[in-house]
Parts: structure tokens; sequence; C-alpha cells
């Protein structure tokens, strides 16, 4: 018998499922036993061309339609997503082996709102009209034409409609490509659009490793791309888009810090901590990764976090009462393991977790480590897993300087109950997207991206609409043409 979570087929072209078994097999692990539950087979040349060119030709249709009947489109998709919630957080478990308890409130959810979100400004896209005299000038907000979205791992729902929805919402038209590491998530997000009444074409979903995600990078066709990724795959990735002079998103790694002051809230402090290392098991590119803690409430924070710590519940991720899953694959299991090692290697002091939990699939404990300095691997390094470094400081100047003293600026939070400190720190962190008393909230209404090697461009929001669509100004004479002859 077929496991629930193996699809009709790979890719999701033209409205429908398509499948082309010359393709190299794309096993699908379920993290939380290591066993197989599904396959899916890397884009072929010529499934990649179906893609593009549907894509290319539906786009056309799609951006005639007024933004009203795309917006009526994408706010039907949302209303089924949430009414279908249950069976694809359950699917995303399997995806990614993130705990239920979790995905039935993250991942379909938040993938509904950026639904329901660009759905209801699509309509609201209008250009301005610039008086000169009785000459005037008007623009409009036109598409930018066929996009290419390239997700990542960790969020294969979430992903594929942050990015679907406004670049459908401005009549763009998109080629999704998930990781190959969870491809099956992003396939029911095409299947709900075309039952939503989006034309068949206008978002299409194709499986494949690096490769694949070349070829849709390098079309001449594509007009777009926006990846979500690490910093080094970032790179390679505009330098490619960039050689065909297309628009681009970058969505990347970090190594965020967040400062807590002597002040805070302790428990409070503890929560954002949690929530900021080990939500998705640590697999969270805008995570506070590197917590630095006044010297005053050191020993305080260290002792509360390391009881609330202990109350995670590390176990079968179907089981709602789980709060603690594995890591994505094996593969990144041992790369998290091997951070630790550095870790008590160069002489942090290990405060709780630290070693891979006694049960099938991928687990690890969550891990602090206190007494981290700003030289140790753990501190420089984005790890992609539930290990925390927390670092000492004495003043706000001090700390502020080490805080951005890092490649990376995606994210950035302050505990404090001075007001008044706390958006003056913030104020002088170098990150996109902040947090005051508070830790990786990520609402569609507000902008998300970073700054620096974490990338370029914003998505959510309204500040996604600009990365999705172009102006176009028009001068209008109403008199005679001057010229010299």
């Amino acid at each position: 018998m077929t496991h629930p979570a193996q699809p009709k087929a790979s890719h999701f072209i033209n409205g429908e499922y398509v499948e082309d078994t010359a393709g190299t097999p794309i096993p699908v692990i379920y993290a939380a036993t290591g066993e197989q539950i599904a396959t899916v087979h890397a884009a072929t040349p010529a499934i990649v061309e179906q893609a593009l060119s549907t894509a290319k030709a539906a786009q056309k249709e799609w951006a005639k339609m007024t933004g009203t009947e795309r917006g009526r489109v994408l706010r039907r998709a949302a209303d089924i997503m949430r009414a279908r919630n249950h069976d694809l957080s359950v699917l995303e478990t399997y995806d990614t082996g993130k705990p239920l308890q979790e995905t039935l409130v993250a991942d379909a959810t938040s993938g509904a709102d950026a639904l329901e979100y660009f759905g209801g400004l699509a309509a609201s896209l209008t250009g301005e009209h610039i008086p000169l005299g009785e000459d005037w000038v008007y623009t409009k907000r036109e598409p930018l034409g066929m996009c290419v979205g390239i997700g990542a791992w960790n969020y294969p729902t979430q992903i594929a409609c942050w990015k679907g929805a406004p670049a459908l919402a401005c009549g763009n038209s998109m080629v999704f490509k998930p990781s190959e590491t969870t491809p099956l998530c992003a396939l029911k997000v095409a299947e709900i659009l075309i039952e939503a009444g989006a034309p068949a074409g206008v978002f299409n979903v194709v499986q494949g490793m690096g490769e694949v995600g070349g070829a849709l990078v390098t079309d001449p066709r594509v007009d777009k791309v926006s990846l979500t990724g690490s910093v080094p795959t970032g790179k390679k990735v505009y330098a490619a888009a960039a050689a065909g002079m297309k628009h681009v998103t970058m969505e990347l790694g970090g190594k965020s810090p967040l400062i807590i002051f002597d002040d805070a809230d302790v428990d409070n402090a503890v929560g954002g901590a949690i929530n900021g290392n080990f939500y998705s098991s640590g697999q969270v590119c805008s995570n506070g990764t590197r917590v630095f803690v006044q010297k005053g409430i050191k020993e305080k924070f260290l002792a509360r976090l390391a009881e609330r710590t202990g109350n995670a519940v590390i176990g079968d991720p179907m089981d709602e009462a789980t709060s603690f899953g594995p890591m994505v694959t094996e593969n990144q299991m041992n790369i998290v393991l091997g951070y630790i090692e550095k870790g008590k290697e160069e002489g942090a002091r290990l405060i709780c977790g630290g070693n891979r939990a006694d049960k099938d699939g991928y687990f690890i404990e969550p891990t602090v480590f206190a007494d981290v300095t700003d030289d140790m691997t753990i501190a420089r390094e984005e790890i992609f897993g539930p290990v925390m470094s927390v670092l000492d400081f004495d003043t706000e100047e001090e700390v502020v300087a080490r805080a951005n003293d890092t490649e990376f600026g995606l994210s950035a939070g302050v505990f404090t109950k001075d007001f008044t400190r706390a958006h003056r720190v913030i104020g002088n962190l170098e990150a996109g997207s902040c947090f005051i008393n508070s830790y990786n909230d990520a609402p569609v209404e507000a902008p998300f991206g970073g700054v620096k090697a974490s990338g370029v461009g914003r998505e959510n929001s309204k500040e996604a609409i600009k990365h999705f669509s172009q102006v176009k100004s028009v001068y209008v004479r109403m008199g005679d043409v001057e010229a010299a002859f």
C-alpha cells in the first residue's frame, strides 16, 4: 500500500499533476523515523520546458483579469487552505518532521494568511496622476511577467504562499521549485489554487536539485527570481539572475542577536530565547542564536532557561503533546552535532542538551551553551539547529557593537522594560526584521527580510508588491511639440 504522503505525481503543471520517471528519483524521508514515505522525480529538461512555457502563456491571460478577479481567486484559496488545515498540517509534519502541535498553527495557516492578505490587496494596485500644468504624467503598476520561486526545506507550505501570493496578486505567473528535501507541500498549494479558480499554468511546481534550479534561474524568459535559502546558495543564484538582468528577492540566513538587559522580565526573555532557538528544532533563518545577557541577571536567566528547556516534550511529531521534533535530515543532524562538538572543544559551558536524543529519527536535544565568546565557531556560523549560544555583556554600547559584528543582518531582538532604550538599541542594530520584548513573530502584514549578507528585498506586507511589479510612467502632452529644427 502506498504511504498517504505519496503525491499523485512529482510535478504540477498547467493545472494538473505530471510525471516523468526519467528524472532522478528523490526519496522523501520522514525525519521522525528515518523511513522513506514517498518518492518524487527531479524535473527533466522536458518538464522544465513544459512548466516555463505554460507559465509564460498563462501569465498574459492572468494579467488581463482585474485585480478584483485575481484577488477573489487568492481569497478562495485561503478559505480552502483553512478548511483543510488538519490534513495540510499532517502533510507538513511528514514533509519536515515538525511537530503537529506546531504545524497546526504555523504553516498552512500562515500560507492562508498570505493568500488572504495579497488577495485583499490585488484590487488596490493603482498608479498615480502627476499634474504638470496642462500636461500630466500617469503611472501604471504592471506585473514583471514570469517569476521563479525557489523554496527552503523548513517551511514548504508557507514559502510557496509567501512567494506565490504576491506574485499572483500583481498579475505574474510563477514556477516554484521546492527544496528536494521537502517536496510534498507545494504541490497541494498548486492544487488548491486551481480549485480556487486560478487559470491553469499560473502557478506550476517542479521538483529537483540544484541543476533544475539553475535551469529555471538562467532561462531568458524568466523575469524575476525569489529564493529562500542559505547565503552561499543565495550568492550563486543572485549572480546567475544578475547575468540575465532579472529582478531578485533573496531571503537568506542569519546569526541574529537577541539582547537581554538586566531590567527585562526574565520569564518573558527566556520565552523569547526559546522561541528564537528551539521552535522548529532551531531550523528558522531569523533565529536569535546569539543571546546576549547582561551580567546582572546571567545566572538567574540560565537557571530558568535550563528549567524550562527541561519541559520540552521530544517525541512522535504526530502526537499533539510533542513540542520538539527532529532535524529535517540525517545530514542536517550530523552538521548540528558537529557544531555542538566544536562548542565543547572551544570551551563553551554546556548548560543542557548536547546530545543526539535516544530514539529513532534525527532528534537532537535542545542545547544551551553559556560563557560563549564572540570568536567561537558557534557564535559566528549559522548552525540551523537547536543550539543556543549565551554571551555575557556589561554595557549597551558594547553589546550593540558586538551584535553588529557579523556578516549577517536578518533579525534582532531586545528585551528591556526601558522603552527608550529598546527603540534606541533597535535603531542601532543592523538587521531587517526586529523585535522588542518578543521574538520571531512573522505576520504577513509586516515586511520580512534582511540586510548585509542576509539578503535583498522584502517579503510580505505592501513592500512585497514593489518586488513583484514595476511602474510604467506615461507623459501626456496636451499642446504642440517644440523642437530645435
